[in-house]
């Protein structure tokens, strides 16, 4: 998404207070994965073993990928309704996928306009989302990632369902009712995926993490802390899996945005985060999204954060 439009305000830059232990290893370490490493440090994935976390990858398309990774989109049919897992450490677990906008919303203007109350205020329903300048559309890249990560979560034994699948809806699903979506299916875990549309020369991915909000039908606090977990595994592992750099544009270079304007995030009752891919106006990061072999990578990075997310809770 870009950060121009109705439900998309600038972000306010966040300064993260570093305890003496990151100022040790901030010369070496990636904002986002440094954030990763010092919750492992401090205890924030007590009960589990912690493991040295590989270097990241370099974000480039290159190497052996299996071929069913490889195509230009991971083509799935039917409705978003929820599909149960197997067998396997996440069984009985929920997850939802979120993927941003929807082909149809170019069509629906009328119908994503129209305002809803998110809670501190209202905004319209949805965004049509951004573009490469080829034309590969955000709405078609997010379907993509979230066919590959329901993959990825059902081979660990996970419940998915996507608020959007298909053609199914015609358009939207509003922000609203994305993120009614996840309270009712009592989610675990719930993500959205998107890709930014910022400048040339603004690279990177980032987290948005919900802030603390009790206005309206707004009611973060329960969440706030168990999705700021939930997006500092998945910033962790989708740095080492992808090899693209946080943020260089918003964030000041830790990946981590939090905003309290999204309705997505605020409506929501279950831990919820925003991911950022990149920036499908800058080439290079442009040239990544667009390559299918990346985007399995990228599917990879956040379903392992998720499953640790949901094996550490």
């Amino acid at each position: 998404m870009s950060y121009t439009g109705p439900d998309f305000d600038p972000p306010r830059q966040r300064r993260t207070r570093r305890a003496p232990l990151t100022v040790a290893f901030a010369a070496l370490v990636p904002g986002a994965l440094l954030g990763w490493l010092v919750y492992e440090a401090a205890g924030g994935g007590a009960g589990r073993t912690a493991s040295p976390a590989p270097a990241p990858r370099s974000a480039t398309v290159s190497g052996t990928t299996p071929a069913a990774s490889l195509g230009d989109d991971a083509k799935a049919s039917g409705s978003p309704s929820a599909r149960p897992g197997g067998t396997g450490p996440l069984q009985g677990k929920v997850v939802v996928v979120d993927p941003g906008h929807n082909p149809g919303n170019f069509r629906h203007t009328a119908e994503i306009n129209r305002q809803v109350d998110i809670g501190t205020n209202r905004k319209e329903c949805d965004t049509t989302g951004t573009s490469t300048e080829d034309g590969y559309t955000e709405a078609r890249f997010t379907l993509d990632v979230a066919h590959r990560l329901r993959t990825l979560l059902e081979e660990q034994g996970a419940t998915v369902r996507l608020t959007r699948d298909g053609d199914s809806p015609a358009w939207g699903p509003c922000v609203d009712e994305r993120a009614r979506i996840g309270n009712t299916a009592r989610a675990d875990a719930a993500i959205s995926i998107h890709a930014d549309g910022s400048a040339e020369g603004d690279r990177g991915f980032h987290v948005i993490l919900p802030g603390s909000v009790h206005a309206g039908a707004a009611d973060t606090r329960a969440i706030v802390g168990p999705s700021h977990d939930l997006g500092v595994r998945v910033a962790g592992t989708f740095l080492r899996e992808t090899g693209e750099p946080p943020s260089n544009y918003v964030g000041d270079g830790t990946g981590f945005v939090t905003r309290t304007d999204l309705g997505g995030l605020n409506l929501s009752t279950v831990p919820k985060v925003f991911i950022e891919c990149g920036n499908m106006r800058d080439s290079k990061d442009a040239a990544l999204l667009t390559s299918g072999a990346w985007r399995q990578r990228a599917a990879q990075g956040i379903s392992e954060g998720i499953v640790s997310f949901l094996r550490g809770s």
